[in-house]
């Protein structure tokens, strides 16, 4: 089993992903801003922000996979894209996967695109933080092929106020999002943590960027 260092791991995303996890037997790590006030057995939480180099350092000593479930647009009051390069170079150095959690903004809505934040239907208060997770995953994709990387973006329809079934299953795409034949596009955060936790056991996209919805 590995450990798993999660830095949002008290958001709806990273909060899924260290419950899956810990129930496959991996010691999991949380990092969050402030301590969370409901907890969940078997995880160990931390105060500390991925923008403290001291508090990366040691989050990638620790890992085996370093998790980044935060937000695209925000983290410590600049864009996650601005700190790419740190968290890259501490992943090389500690011999840590590093991988993100996206957003569903930057899949294609049909072969070639466009993007489904490009769409007319997208809402613009949600453009920021599509706009900035897509710039995450353009640096990790011209980025150095020396570190070991995966992205997961998830369906159009995820996060608390969509918690969705839990089905224990889910499909995949490279870069098309994944629509149900009732015109839905969804995933719930128990789904979506299966097959993020899958990927880190199983291993089958590396370096790549693959879409998750039911």
């Amino acid at each position: 089993m590995s450990t798993i260092v999660i830095f949002g791991g008290t958001g709806y995303a990273g909060g899924n992903i260290a419950r899956e996890a810990v129930t496959r037997g991996h010691q999991v790590i949380s990092y969050s801003r402030t301590a969370p006030t409901e907890t969940a057995e078997g995880v160990e939480y931390r105060t500390g922000s991925l923008t403290d180099d001291a508090v990366l350092a040691q989050a990638a000593t620790e890992a085996d996979d370093l998790v980044v479930a935060t937000h695209g647009a925000d983290v410590g009051g600049s864009p996650l894209v601005d700190h790419v390069a740190r968290l890259t170079s501490a992943a090389i150095e500690h011999g840590a996967r590093l991988s993100f959690v996206g957003g569903a903004g930057t899949l294609d809505v049909a072969k070639g695109g466009p993007r489904l934040v490009d769409t007319p239907e997208f809402n613009d208060e949600w453009k920021p933080e599509a706009l900035s997770h897509a710039k995450v995953l353009d640096a990790l994709r011209s980025g150095t092929q020396d570190l070991d990387w995966f992205y997961v973006s998830p369906a159009a329809l995820f996060g608390a106020w969509a918690p969705g079934e839990t089905t224990g299953a889910y499909r995949v795409s490279d870069d098309e999002l994944i629509v149900k034949e009732d015109g839905n596009s969804e995933i719930s955060g128990t789904d979506f943590a299966k097959a993020y936790v899958d990927e880190i056991e199983q291993r089958k996209h590396p370096r790549q960027r693959f879409g998750v919805g039911h």
